[in-house]
């Protein structure tokens, strides 16, 4: 099919949603404001639904840039979305850590909400979220995009296995399920946004 008009102005539409999601996902990320994350799950679906249109492929130029534009979607948005994901999840019962974590009791028994529990008797798990899961979108992302999604699984037994002795509390394995299983199906949807247009 040759490059014509309409293709033009579906690739100009396709990256501008993209860019849009991108960009409601940046704001979502700096302020944590769900509003603009689910605005960036709004914009991923609509781009998804162009990329299924069948239209002639554009110049090589529009397939780099929205290759770039998903990969740093996956990447910057997974992490709202995860944490959009958590909180209807949890409803925000169990106390944060100041390293990203969650406080958890030391015996792995959940951790109170309630005043008169001593910080000797809780310790804060799951810490570094937000850089693990920065990588693990970026590695999965990356793997859809290269042609190689058999290295999803690596991914996901390496951190399986980093995360293993963190998880005795049911707290920190319900997050850990959560917020993994959120991560990855948003980077997966952004990675495949690229094959959709190109086919």
């Amino acid at each position: 099919m040759t490059f014509t008009v309409l293709t033009f102005l579906y690739w100009v539409a396709l990256l501008l949603v993209t860019l849009a999601s991108l960009t409601c996902a940046a704001i979502a990320f700096k302020l944590h404001r769900q509003l603009f994350a689910i605005a960036a799950i709004g914009g991923l679906v609509v781009a998804l639904v162009l990329a299924a249109v069948p239209v002639g492929t554009g110049p090589s130029a529009f397939g780099i840039v929205i290759g770039m534009l998903a990969l740093a979607l996956a990447v910057v948005g997974g992490g709202p979305v995860a944490v959009l994901a958590l909180d209807l999840a949890t409803n925000n019962s169990v106390p944060p850590g100041q390293h990203g974590g969650i406080m958890v009791l030391n015996a792995g028994k959940p951790a109170p909400t309630m005043a008169g529990v001593s910080d000797l008797e809780t310790h804060e798990v799951l810490r570094g979220g937000v850089t693990i899961g920065i990588l693990e979108r970026l590695a999965v992302a990356g793997a859809i995009l290269a042609g190689f999604p058999e290295a999803i699984a690596v991914v996901v037994a390496i951190k399986g296995v980093g995360r293993f002795t963190e998880l005795a509390a049911a707290e920190s394995r319900e997050r850990f399920i959560i917020g993994t299983l959120s991560s990855l199906t948003w980077a997966c949807a952004c990675a495949a946004l690229v094959p959709m247009a190109l086919a």
